[in-house]
């Protein structure tokens, strides 16, 4: 009689039971749900501990410009939740050639104390004066694989491997450095390699140009000829 009880329970396998099936399959979508969502917080968090991990493959606070990876020959460049770096609409010398050597990005007009924003959420890499360059300068490394350059200023307000969010304050602006008065020099990089700020942000209009910017390493110069025509200086 006891194995013929044992054997009424063990038997019946959900696979036998229609009414049983119906009800362990939304169980079994909702623990796929769940750890869905878990996958995705621990993707989250990886990415606050080292953004665009996927283009990357080191975090160093003593190195200028990152040298660790080669340029994608295509990359699709997230511009959504944007904050323009400076409310200012001047640009007083453009990316590219001047001087006699290529210029890296873009010179804003700003006075010396004017705040100066994260373009995207991101996380601080470096913070630093260099005399004869930058002068007080802060480097934010994004999510959407862009690293951003804010040189010349004043003051910093931010630290290296602080998380930032798209428009906190990261510092004041200035003319230290090789500066020859009170600007803000800007510039948008991928892997080390310096694009033109003109391909990602419109300052007369205040806007970035468009939710994404898709990068063509082939066509790179050419469409930054034309992005320096239509929103240069």
């Amino acid at each position: 009689m006891l194995a013929t009880v044992v054997a009424s329970i063990t038997i019946p396998a959900c696979s036998q039971d229609p009414d049983l099936l119906a009800r362990v399959v939304p169980v079994d979508k909702k623990a796929k749900q769940l750890d869905t969502l878990a996958l995705q917080n621990i993707r989250e968090r990886e990415e606050w501990n080292m953004p665009a991990s996927v283009l990357y493959t080191d975090w160093d606070n003593n190195i200028t410009h990152y040298k660790g990876s080669t340029l994608p020959e295509t990359y699709n460049i997230n511009l959504r939740g944007f904050h323009m770096p400076t409310p200012s609409r001047v640009i007083t010398s453009n990316f590219g050639p001047r001087w006699g050597r290529q210029h890296k990005g873009l010179d804003i007009k700003v006075y010396i104390g004017d705040t100066i924003y994260a373009a995207f959420d991101g996380k601080v890499r470096v913070v630093d004066y260099e005399g004869k360059g930058y002068g007080n300068y802060v480097i934010i490394r994004h999510s959407n694989g862009l690293e951003t350059y804010y040189a010349h200023m004043s003051k910093h307000l931010v630290r290296e491997n602080q998380t930032v969010r798209a428009g906190q304050p990261i510092g004041l602006g200035g003319n230290t450095g090789r500066s020859t008065g009170s600007h803000l020099h800007f510039e948008t990089r991928l892997c080390g390699v310096a694009l033109n700020p003109c391909l990602f942000f419109d300052f007369r209009n205040q806007d970035v140009t468009g939710n994404n910017y898709f990068f063509r390493r082939s066509t790179m110069e050419s469409e930054s000829a034309r992005a320096t025509a239509a929103r240069g200086k």
